[in-house]
């Protein structure tokens, strides 16, 4: 099966900690929602960009995209 990365972009001088701290929303929701999703995270890809994501399989991911609202999605390879 293959996974998708959904991905909310963050900007500015606080994008950091802004996607440290959305990684946090996202495992809370996961965990209300009692999701077998484990792979979340957030990086930096820039001084003023970085990114928190979540990793589903394809065939779950309309409902959490309905629900989540990220900005951008792409194949998820480890």
């Amino acid at each position: 099966m293959r996974k998708l990365k959904l991905i909310w972009d963050f900007y500015g001088p606080d994008a950091s900690k802004i996607a440290k701290h959305h990684e946090i929303h996202l495992k809370e929701y996961l965990a209300l929602e009692n999701s077998n999703i484990t792979i979340t995270g957030f990086e930096n890809i820039t001084d003023s960009h970085a990114i928190a994501f979540l990793v589903v399989e394809e065939a779950a991911m309309r409902p959490l995209r309905d629900a989540l609202k990220p900005h951008r999605g792409q194949v998820y390879s480890n």
